[in-house]
């Protein structure tokens, strides 16, 4: 086990290193030079102070030679100043960060005590009108648009009921545990449906695959109560595929998080990241989607060691 943790180490910190080329190579393609901006924003400036600044930030070097003295930075933990914020990059990411695990973590707890109990009900009997019910439920969660949803919320709980508001992270006079719940139910309501269909439908094709193995039926041949069957034999071995499968869909979680976050104007990553690419904010876009990159790369990491974890027919080894 031990040998197969590092292997996975090793290759998540060799796909890393080459997504932060690959990242860097497209921000630098981005239209737009950062000086020339400065140089239009700022009559005062010359062409010399923009040559000046060029070499100073390095901009007249070849692409490598930027990659790699960013590297050395990165690696040291200083990814460079915003020039939206005028502040160090990491001062800009941390509460965002905050933010975006605040509305990240209550929509896949949400979405899993959704799922969880649905999909087993409908494994429970499949084929009957409950399974259509929600597996007809479950269609519409994922095949409804994201933007469209979080639209048709912010029009019925905000325009017409005006109960929850449409937008922001808290209201200006009250920065509280309850008003910040406030301002977070529509967005988690939207990222929820996104995901808890996907759920669902893993979870209830999980379980029907378990409530048909042997050992399940020896179980209800010895007369254990149904509730045991289901919750205890059935759903051990169902939680191979739907700890995999929940793990890996994190990252699909933060991608959907950048949509919603930005029609809520939520002030997490999504919503950064957005801001960064159309301010041409060079270091702070670059640093946003490595971690972006991160997450993603350690939520696949976590759904391989699980699964390893989980089922000992894995051979490590190989």
């Amino acid at each position: 086990m031990t040998s197969y943790i590092l292997r996975r180490l090793s290759e998540t910190a060799f796909l890393l290193l080459a997504l932060s080329f690959l990242i860097y190579g497209l921000i630098g393609l981005m239209p737009g030079d950062p000086i020339d901006m400065m140089l239009s924003a700022n009559p005062d400036m010359t062409t010399a102070d923009a040559q000046r600044l060029k070499g100073l930030y390095g901009l007249d070097q070849p692409l490598w030679h930027r990659y790699a003295h960013w590297l050395r930075q990165a690696v040291q933990g200083d990814f460079g100043y915003s020039r939206l914020y005028s502040q160090p990059t990491l001062d800009v990411l941390q509460p965002r960060i905050a933010n975006t695990l605040w509305l990240l973590g209550a929509s896949f707890v949400l979405a899993l005590l959704i799922a969880v109990p649905a999909g087993v009900a409908a494994a429970r009997r499949p084929g009957g009108m409950l399974d259509g019910t929600i597996n007809l439920v479950a269609f519409a969660g994922f095949s409804i648009p994201s933007f469209w949803l979080g639209l048709l919320l912010i029009i019925v709980f905000s325009v017409h009921l005006g109960w929850l508001p449409a937008g922001g992270i808290h209201g200006l006079d009250d920065t509280g545990l309850l008003d910040r719940l406030r301002y977070m139910v529509l967005p988690v309501l939207t990222l929820t449906a996104l995901s808890a269909g996907t759920f669902l439908r893993f979870v209830r094709a999980a379980m029907i695959d378990a409530l048909q193995e042997d050992h399940v039926r020896t179980a209800r041949a010895k007369g254990c109560s149904e509730r045991r069957v289901v919750w205890i034999h059935a759903m051990g071995n169902a939680m191979i595929p739907i700890v995999t499968v929940t793990t890996l869909q994190l990252g699909s979680l933060f991608s959907g998080a950048l949509v919603v976050e930005t029609m809520f104007s939520y002030h997490g990553m999504g919503k950064l990241i957005y801001d960064a690419i159309l301010g041409n904010d060079f270091n702070l876009a670059l640093a946003a989607l490595m971690l972006a990159a991160t997450m993603t790369l350690l939520a696949n990491l976590l759904a391989d060691l699980a699964y390893a974890w989980l089922d000992p027919r894995v051979d490590y080894g190989s």
